[in-house]
C-alpha cells in the first residue's frame, strides 16, 4: 500500500536532495526541517540503515489559510516529504492530505486539494 504522492526515480539519492528544494520553492513551499533518519537511528540506537530523509515543507499562505480555517489543521504542517534509496533508485513520498481528516471537512477540503496539486507537480519536476 502506497500512501501519499510517490515517484520512484531513476537518479541518485543526493542529485535529488539537491533539486527538491527549488522543485518545492516553484510551488511556495520553502524547506522548514530536515531529519536525517540514517544518522538518528545510527546515533540513537546503533543500527545501520539506508540513506532517509524527512523534509518539513511548507507554503505559508495555504498554511495560514488551513489554520483560519480550523485551528487543528496544524497537526497537519509541515507537509513531509521523505526521500530514500532504493537501490540504484531514489523514492520521493510528499504526504497527501486528500488523505487526512482534511479530505473530510468541507472548510480543508478544497485548500487540501490546493496543497496536493502543488506537491504532485513539485515531484513531478524532480524526474
Amino acid at each position: 500500500m502506497i500512501l501519499g504522492i510517490q515517484r520512484t526515480l531513476p537518479i541518485g539519492y543526493d542529485a535529488v536532495l539537491a533539486k527538491l528544494p527549488d522543485a518545492l520553492k516553484t510551488e511556495g513551499f520553502g524547506v522548514l526541517t530536515e531529519i536525517d533518519v540514517r544518522d538518528t537511528l545510527r546515533a540513537k540506537l546503533g543500527v545501520e540503515f539506508r540513506r532517509y530523509k524527512i523534509l518539513g515543507a511548507c507554503n505559508p499562505p495555504l498554511a495560514h489559510r488551513a489554520l483560519q480555517a480550523d485551528i487543528g489543521a496544524g497537526v497537519m504542517l509541515p507537509c513531509n516529504v521523505v526521500v530514500y534509496e532504493n537501490g540504484d533508485q531514489t523514492v520521493v513520498t510528499a504526504v497527501d492530505p486528500m488523505e487526512t481528516f482534511a479530505a473530510h471537512d468541507e472548510r480543508l477540503r478544497p485548500i487540501a486539494d490546493e496543497v496536493r496539486a502543488k506537491l504532485t507537480r513539485a515531484l513531478d519536476r524532480l524526474a
